[in-house]
């Protein structure tokens, strides 16, 4: 009961944060556009529909983790710094439950977001490509989901590790900056950085896959990314120079990124209970 009053009294106070909406909105236009420049380009192709939905699992890659980060990165440090979560807890809810209501409350409002964005881009591709490719696009969906829940429970991790606005807010950029930024650029990207410190200080020589996989484990968007491999066909993976899942070894397979990805989804939580629950409040 004590979780269920935070969800309800933070989701009153967080839907009212224009800036969450409009982050929210301007990704569904961005996945409108995508779509757009498909059917501009493409508009007889049989194809037209895993193309515009593999556009925007990268439209995704870049947005989602935005959107998750403005919705939550503030959920407990703002209202520590502002000094309202003394009266919060002197009521019978626990800081556990500020935590996990919290959670609940943002992570609920960004699959709003997303729930919209991905209404729209289920009817432009009814109209302008005749069918939606269901499968694929149920799969995209699901796994982006769940990648946007993965970000805002990094974000409540923060939050609640921080007494202060500004600080969850560098630390919100950061992670922001370190796990997907300089993802787009592979020369400097995390997986680069892991791979010349491995093989070219080291000389340990070590593989493409197990460097594949630290990548995972050490970026969600790199996880989201592996995920989304599994819900294409082959042929349109091969299309793009993309490995298939027969391609990859087994602890990098699209459902390792899965885990991974839960993984992410549950640990940030969990440190944030840990570290709020030893704060002092004051």
């Amino acid at each position: 009961m004590s979780v269920r009053a935070v969800v309800h009294k933070d989701f009153l106070d967080a839907r009212r944060a224009k800036i969450v909406w409009f982050v929210g909105v301007h990704y569904t236009l961005l996945v409108g556009l995508f779509f757009l420049h498909v059917r501009l380009g493409n508009a007889e192709g049989p194809t037209g529909p895993l193309t515009a939905l593999w556009n925007m699992v990268f439209v995704g890659a870049v947005f989602v983790p935005a959107i998750a980060l403005v919705a939550a990165y503030l959920a407990v440090a703002g209202e520590r710094e502002s000094g309202s979560i003394k009266h919060l807890l002197s009521t019978p809810i626990s800081r556990r439950d500020v935590v996990l209501g919290k959670y609940v409350s943002r992570a609920s409002l960004v699959a709003l977001s997303l729930g919209a964005g991905f209404l729209v881009a289920a009817g432009l591709s009814t109209l302008w490509f005749g069918s939606v490719r269901a499968a694929a696009f149920a799969h995209v969906a699901a796994l982006t989901t769940l990648y946007a829940l993965a970000y805002v429970a990094v974000a409540i991790g923060i939050s609640a590790a921080t007494d202060t606005r500004s600080r969850a807010m560098a630390g919100a950029l950061g992670f922001y900056f370190a796990t997907n930024l300089v993802t787009l650029n592979e020369d400097i990207s995390g997986l680069a950085g892991i791979e010349y410190v491995l093989n070219d200080l080291l000389g340990l020589g070590v593989g493409a896959a197990p460097i594949q996989f630290l990548g995972m484990v050490t970026n969600p968007t790199r996880a989201y990314l592996v995920a989304t491999i599994g819900a294409f066909p082959d042929a349109m993976t091969r299309s793009v120079d993309v490995p298939t899942p027969n391609e990859l070894a087994w602890y990098v397979q699209p459902e390792a990124a899965i885990a991974v990805l839960l993984a992410w989804l549950a640990l940030p939580v969990v440190f944030g209970m840990w570290r709020f629950g030893r704060a002092d409040i004051g």
